[in-house]
């Protein structure tokens, strides 16, 4: 079994008064956040950060304090099973354009219920609703 972890941000921005999300379109056909496996000698805030630049270009990311949450799960890659543990932050952003890396198919900004809504995984879900409730208590 190959044990891989990676990183990602669940990245909001402000529009008028609501906070929507962005999601990207992944070739597989899923909605999600941004997230890419760690390298050597990163931390997993560097590997979020880096991961955000190079599939959006965003570079204005700014962390909530108190967001860390880990999941797990597990899939077949060239019929080797692949266990992934993702830790994903919180981050704002003031950037509304953004281009798109070649890893993806398309992104959107979205409110919290069409997030809900779009997002694929369970877990991305539960992820989103932790972030939207640190968001209403804090923001």
């Amino acid at each position: 079994m190959i044990e891989e972890t990676s990183a990602g941000i669940v990245l909001f921005r402000k529009e008028d008064s609501k906070k929507i999300f962005l999601l990207l379109n992944y070739p597989s056909g899923h909605w999600d956040f941004v997230k890419g496996k760690m390298e050597k000698g990163e931390t997993t805030h560097e590997t979020a950060i880096r991961e955000t630049k190079e599939e959006t270009g965003i570079t204005d990311v700014e962390f909530l304090d108190g967001f860390e949450e880990w999941i797990e799960y597990n899939f077949q890659y060239k019929g080797e099973l692949v266990q992934k543990k993702v830790v994903f932050f919180l981050a704002e952003t003031k950037t509304k354009e953004i281009e798109i890396s070649h890893e993806h198919l398309g992104y959107t900004w979205v409110d919290y219920n069409t997030a809900m809504e779009k997002t694929t995984f369970d877990n991305a879900r539960t992820v989103l609703t932790k972030a939207q409730t640190l968001l209403s208590k804090t923001l």
